[in-house]
């Protein structure tokens, strides 16, 4: 996920995404542990992803972002 596609989602798709990432997050770490996971750098980059939604979250929380709504 790029930073340019979260810097446009609303509050509400961040933490869609994050409850998505979070769920994936898990299913990589199960598959890891078992010996399934193909490749571990599925792993990092879901991780990675979770922690730039969390910090754009944040940054709404806190105000730093014009809270705006998507227009269609």
């Amino acid at each position: 996920m790029k930073k340019s596609v979260i810097k446009e989602m609303t509050l509400s798709e961040l933490r869609r995404s994050e409850t998505n990432l979070r769920e994936e997050l898990f299913r990589l770490r199960f598959q890891h542990h078992t010996g399934q996971l193909a490749s571990p750098i599925k792993l990092r980059s879901t991780r990675r992803n979770l922690a730039r939604v969390m910090t754009r979250i944040r940054a709404f929380e806190l105000g730093d972002v014009q809270t705006e709504t998507k227009e269609s």
